[in-house]
């Protein structure tokens, strides 16, 4: 450290940005945490008792300049005039799972992208390594941030589900583990409304990967084949597939009804039927975990075990309650079209559904043939509801506007009858009328037991 503290300015102070500012605390940093809005009292609270510096509801232009690196939080977008003034004093921007990585250690890393399915399968992945003894930590968008979890408390392994604006501002971070779900449209707003930018982010997660590391990637997903096609990876790729044609090889595939997982020539194998959580999406999710924990290490009867006892997550694909014949079904964290033909495709009722929020320039030819097949109802639930009305007007026979969860689910249940499903998923961000898709589901819930 030279003799003059290093200056470390964070924008951004909720979970990632408080982490990066504890750990730069600890690591001998000069810190300064910087956020255009209200904090949350709990991140208020951590940074006053850690006697860290920090402003709220505007940007202090002298003190974010004199940075000599600056940590941008994930739901920063480089549009914004700060962070354009920032990039033209030439400043050194990083991530905070980048400013993490500079100090994690000797400790290994299992990092889970794609488009849907990586809380699942970071939350299965996790399960599976702590059933099996492992020192590990779940930490990046569920759980705590990186960043806390090395200033708090350290591990030997940390399962991390990254984002594609995580991935963006990564210099040096490199996964032992990389893994790639699946890549379909999402976020487009912040990439300049390019589907290829949006997927060049994705395979950021390979970047700095040598021979000596691992990618577990969807062979099935049209988009990663594509790009695969045209791009060389320096990791060992290790593919997970539905197609039988895969057996012997290395990776995982399902033949028979039954999940197949090899790794280094050993075989794990189950029935799918076993696995706690259901549907197609789950057997990749499931795939893909397997084979993580196979190369950390775990025993076979140590991923069955977690496989069948695994609880799935909140807000993914919920079940609430059921009120007078009616299922009621929490997927709020289906933020995207392709979430939401997921959930759809797993529903055997007729279905009410639930859609809306903050557009992200969404295709919903995605999911028309479901809509059309199961669909009765679209109870809209947001700020602007236009675009859902253009793309459904002419096939939906009812659509109702709402901008309040209780209004929503009341809606909903008037236009369901006895054996219909009530899903929430609404293919869109929660901003324009919640803090977070957690606080959209909770409402939901709420609401439900209203009823």
């Amino acid at each position: 450290m030279e003799a003059t503290r290093k200056r470390l300015v964070i924008l951004g102070a909720a979970e990632s940005g408080v982490g990066a500012a504890l750990l730069g605390k600890k690591e001998g940093w000069d810190v300064f945490v910087s956020d255009g809005g209200k904090l949350k009292d709990a991140f208020r609270a951590v940074l006053t008792e850690q006697n860290i510096a920090f402003e709220e509801g505007g940007h202090n232009l002298e003190k974010i300049l004199d940075a000599d690196c600056l940590v941008k939080s994930p739901g920063v977008s480089e549009k914004v005039a700060i962070m354009k003034k920032v990039r033209e004093a030439g400043i050194e921007v990083c991530s905070e799972i980048e400013f993490g990585y500079r100090y994690k250690g000797n400790s290994r890393i299992i990092a889970i992208t794609g488009s849907n399915g990586k809380s699942t399968t970071t939350k299965l992945t996790f399960d599976t390594l702590k059933n099996a003894g492992y020192d590990v930590a779940m930490v990046g968008n569920i759980g705590y941030s990186f960043a806390r979890q090395i200033a708090e408390r350290p591990c030997e392994w940390y399962v991390m589900e990254v984002s594609s604006f995580q991935l963006d501002d990564i210099h040096s971070f490199r996964p032992d583990v990389a893994v790639l779900l699946n890549i379909t449209p999402d976020h487009l707003d912040r990439y300049d409304y390019k589907f290829e930018n949006y997927v060049a982010s994705k395979f950021r997660i390979t970047q700095n990967q040598n021979i000596t590391d691992h990618f577990v990637v969807n062979q099935d997903d049209e988009v990663i084949k594509e790009y695969l096609a045209t791009h060389s990876i320096h990791a060992k790729i290790i593919y997970f597939t539905m197609n039988e044609t895969n057996m012997g090889n290395e990776g995982g595939h399902i033949h028979d009804s039954r999940l197949f997982i090899q790794v280094d020539g050993d075989t794990t194998d189950m029935s799918i039927h076993d696995l706690a959580i259901k549907g197609k999406h789950n057997q990749y999710n499931s795939m893909a975990a397997g084979i993580s924990a196979r190369i950390a290490g775990v025993r076979k009867e140590k991923i069955r075990e977690s496989f069948i006892g695994f609880e799935g997550l909140e807000h993914r694909l919920e079940y609430v309650a059921t009120v007078r014949g009616v299922e009621f079904v929490n997927d709020s964290k289906a933020t995207n079209v392709n979430s939401v033909w997921f959930a759809l495709e797993s529903m055997k009722k007729p279905v009410i559904l639930i859609l809306g929020g903050q557009d992200k320039g969404n295709d919903y030819n995605e999911i028309m043939a479901l809509v059309r097949e199961k669909v009765k109802a679209i109870v809209c639930l947001g700020a602007d509801n236009k675009p859902i009305h253009d793309a459904f007007d002419n096939v939906v026979p009812t659509i109702v506007d709402t901008n309040i969860s209780s209004d929503a689910v009341h809606a909903a249940y008037a236009l369901a009858e006895n054996g219909d499903v009530v899903l929430l998923a609404p293919a869109c961000a929660s901003f324009d009328l919640f803090e977070n898709y957690e606080d959209r589901g909770r409402q939901f819930k709420e609401a439900v037991k209203n009823l």
